[in-house]
């Protein structure tokens, strides 16, 4: 970054955050972030703050954590050091990071700044201009879709066919001002970029989610960091009361050669909810950065080729010898290594998640369908039609129940997942058998998970399709020993004869499996976003199939960036794969 630039003070007109609930910048040269670290010091020692700042960045090659040590302003030391750690895996794309107990947020866009500027959404309140970034009208106008009335941009330094060219987009500059500042006031009403914009919302207000496991909490708290007065409506006891109370889970980005949807969701999902982990949990008592080895039984890693010697190598890699060793398996076992992934209990992430003061949560609440007061509000009804709760706006994150509560007409296809993972304590019978990181592939073994009564192990799970049958027979409790087994032997073929009696019932070792019916999409998808159109202020964030860990987070935050008119947590075109629009095609397709 030209020394000019670096030193360009930021105009108080770009740090007018007072009074907002979220306040968005937009840099086309992030640079080593010191405009970034400036504007998040300045953000913190304003009492007149906003709700959330996020900063959106734009980088043409990854950054390193030592150059930002290096360059970053005396005062912004600390800030400088958090922004270090979380600088990983930084693949051409959309990265978001999150400090402050989620309240300043950062987006890295990794590419070229006119592609990205053209490609992403996002609306800015302020933005940093790089003369070199824009070359053409038509860039000018790329970033004149990222603005809206009143949004105020700084140049670096003054550029006479530069400063035409937004005049010509709309921007009125002030006289008098080193370095130019302008202020987007065209003559004409700016339009959406698409017709699957929503009008943001300027005032949070008040939120129902249905649904208090891992979706449910996540979105929630989402929403509470924003503003809004949640009400969390639980069918049982206790948050986590379904899939969500699974005993231990994993997670863990997903790899294809071709880097495919799934993947790079994955990723994106996977550094959500790593942040939340920190901000919120016990590390090594709650969760684990253990890493997790997949063996893969198919015969290839899945890595793609262009990783080995790139940031993608900081999420996955091929194993070492001593990983294999450590295992117990064969040193030519195809494997590869997930740095980015650990273990975690899911039902401890879901309390905390749902301790947040702007949250409150109602449990042993069964909801039978919902409707709208004269005032426009969604209502909870109970089997007597009599209200639950009522609020601005509604989340169905209810998983199987989703397709019960939607509107009259509306159809959607998903499909129940009954799982059981078998368990049982480390003992010194089989402390050989289980290796001190996690193993997937073929189902998963997750080791040395903290809890009352000792440390424990659970391996599975089953995939029951189109079972939903609760309380689960001995029988079935029976098979999915088996399948359980099985999967194991293929796992970790040296560690199953010695965890057989744990597998076997009647044994005195065999416990009863733990099972909960999860739901999933016709594409294997979550569906995160409007329910419809014509059902306003009706949201939903649900099918995770067996992905909750990796995935939930990011639809929480995907969700309100949505409502906010924030930069998505990933990249436009991914999102739109996690739309309800694909569920109406869906359908369409089967019936034609």
């Amino acid at each position: 970054m030209p020394a000019s630039f670096a030193s360009c003070p930021l105009h108080p007109d770009l740090l007018a955050w007072q009074g907002r609930t979220c306040w968005r910048m937009l840099s086309t040269d992030f640079a080593q972030g010191q405009h970034f670290l400036q504007a998040w010091a300045a953000w913190q020692a304003d009492a007149q703050r906003s709700q959330l700042l996020h900063f959106t960045g734009i980088l043409a090659q990854p950054l390193a954590a030592d150059a930002v040590l290096a360059q970053a302003p005396a005062a912004c030391t600390a800030q400088a050091r958090e922004l270090a750690q979380q600088l990983y895996g930084l693949l051409p794309g959309v990265h978001r990071l999150s400090f402050a107990q989620g309240r300043v947020l950062l987006t890295l866009w990794v590419g070229d700044a006119q592609t990205m500027l053209r490609q992403q959404t996002s609306t800015a309140d302020a933005l940093l201009l790089h003369p070199e970034f824009l070359t053409d009208a038509y860039s000018v106008k790329a970033l004149a879709r990222h603005c809206q009335r009143g949004s105020v941009l700084q140049l670096s330094q003054p550029s006479a066919p530069l400063q035409q060219a937004l005049q010509a987009a709309g921007f009125a500059f002030a006289d008098g001002h080193e370095p130019p500042l302008a202020h987007y006031a065209p003559r004409w009403e700016p339009r959406k970029r698409s017709a699957e914009e929503h009008e943001a919302v300027t005032q949070p207000g008040t939120a129902l989610v249905i649904g208090a496991g891992l979706a449910g909490s996540a979105v929630a708290r989402s929403l509470a960091v924003r503003g809004w007065q949640v009400t969390v409506l639980g069918a049982g006891d206790e948050p986590a009361d379904g899939a969500s109370g699974l005993p231990a889970g994993l997670f863990c980005p997903h790899v294809s050669p071709d880097d495919s949807v799934l993947s790079r969701l994955s990723r994106n999902g996977v550094r959500l909810t790593l942040q939340r982990l920190r901000d919120l949990c016990e590390k090594d008592q709650d969760w684990g950065l253990s890493g997790v080895l997949e063996h893969c039984t198919d015969g290839g890693t899945g890595l793609p080729a262009s990783w080995a010697n790139g940031p993608g190598a900081q999420w996955s890699h091929a194993t070492t010898a001593a990983q294999l060793q450590t295992a117990g398996l064969d040193a030519d076992t195809i494997a590869c290594w997930h740095a980015q992934a650990g273990w975690v209990r899911p039902a401890q992430l879901v309390k905390a998640q749902l301790a947040h003061p702007q949250i409150r949560f109602q449990g042993n609440t069964q909801v039978n369908r919902l409707a709208r007061s004269e005032g426009g509000q969604w209502q909870a009804l109970d089997n007597a039609a009599q209200v639950i709760a009522q609020a601005d706006l509604l989340i169905l994150a209810c998983g199987p129940a989703t397709p019960a509560l939607l509107p009259d007409g509306m159809q959607w296809e998903l499909q129940s997942l009954r799982g059981q993972i078998s368990w049982g304590w480390h003992t010194a019978a089989n402390a050989t058998a289980l290796p001190p990181f996690p193993v997937n592939g073929n189902g998963n073994l997750v080791t040395h998970v903290p809890m009352q009564g000792g440390h424990a192990w659970v391996m599975g799970s089953t995939f029951e399709r189109d079972v939903d049958t609760m309380p689960i027979s001995q029988a079935d409790q029976d098979a999915a020993h088996a399948v359980n087994y099985d999967k194991l032997s293929t796992l970790l073929p040296r560690s199953a004869p010695v965890l057989q009696p744990w597998f076997t019932p009647g044994d005195e070792h065999c416990q009863p499996t733990w099972g909960r019916v999860r739901c999933a999409s016709h594409d294997r998808l979550p569906i995160a976003g409007p329910v419809s159109q014509a059902a306003p202020g009706l949201w939903a964030s649900t099918a995770m199939g067996a992905r909750g860990l990796t995935l939930s987070v990011l639809c929480g935050e995907l969700i309100a960036a949505q409502l906010h008119g924030e930069p998505l947590p990933l990249d436009h075109k991914l999102a739109q794969h996690l739309g309800t629009e694909r569920l109406a095609r869906s359908i369409k397709k089967e019936s034609c």
